[in-house]
């Protein structure tokens, strides 16, 4: 049986659907439209992760965090023995410039925003969910105006695409044990692989696995490590001058459609 994502359930494409514009479009890759999710909408998530903003691999897809950064997230599941029981979510469904991020906190408590992400987050919280994990300020404080995270286990983390990288692996080695004691494996996990050290290696990454992703996306999608050995980190940029309108995707060369 062929893995892949088969969509999100009614009440989510209704709540999606009614995603407001962001406040202040101009602070936005706005053209390019929202991406709202990755994983599993069907309550059996145990952990919720929240990013900040989808990037532009994330376009490509239609699912968050899956570039390098999601990658590194999906480490980090793994590392915890989840290998389907998670959602991924954003703070802004919208991609916001890096430049316009000290703006962000207040962008998060327009009414309009706080309303629609805060009913997001409820829909996702289930019985089931027992810890979430906010990946950078941005997310951070997305979570802290969400009063749904009540009752939960939360981390806040660095987020996987810091440039401080001794910090976030500090930060995220200290992380695994404490939410090892919190969140239940998946029967086909193994929360008893290597904690990080003090660099990032291969086997701290993990491939988005095909169940996240839609129906015919390419076996590269997800699976960066091609790059990673070449010394990069994303098959997609966003081009400047006309990076609001122009996304550049390199595939490897010999990869199967």
């Amino acid at each position: 049986m062929v893995d892949y994502d088969r969509g999100p359930p009614a009440k989510f494409t209704n709540h999606f659907a009614a995603v407001p514009d962001p406040p202040v479009k101009d602070r936005f890759w706005y053209d390019w439209g929202p991406v709202f999710y990755r994983g599993r909408l069907n309550g059996s998530a145990r952990v919720l992760c929240i990013g900040s903003d989808p990037g532009p691999t994330e376009r490509i897809a239609g699912r968050t965090l899956v570039g390098d950064a999601g990658q590194r997230v999906q480490g980090l599941l793994a590392k915890l023995g989840l290998t389907e029981s998670y959602v991924c979510l954003n703070a802004f469904a919208w991609a916001l410039f890096p430049s316009q991020a000290s703006t962000a906190a207040g962008m998060l408590a327009v009414p309009a925003q706080l309303v629609w992400r805060n009913r997001l987050y409820d829909l996702v919280r289930s019985p089931r969910l027992q810890a979430v994990v906010a990946f950078g300020a941005v997310a951070q404080s997305a979570l802290g105006l969400w009063p749904g995270r009540a009752g939960l286990a939360t981390a806040e983390l660095p987020h996987p695409s810091s440039h401080n990288e001794a910090q976030l692996l500090k930060e995220w080695r200290a992380a695994i044990p404490a939410l090892r004691a919190i969140v239940t494996p998946d029967p086909d996990g193994n929360a008893g692989l290597p904690n990080y050290g003090t660099a990032f290696r291969e086997a701290d990454y993990v491939a988005i696995p095909r169940a996240d992703l839609p129906f015919g996306a390419p076996a590269f999608l997800g699976d960066d490590h091609w790059l990673r050995v070449r010394g990069k980190r994303s098959s997609v940029r966003r081009p400047k001058p006309d990076d609001r309108h122009t996304l550049t995707w390199i595939a490897p060369k010999g990869t199967p459609p």
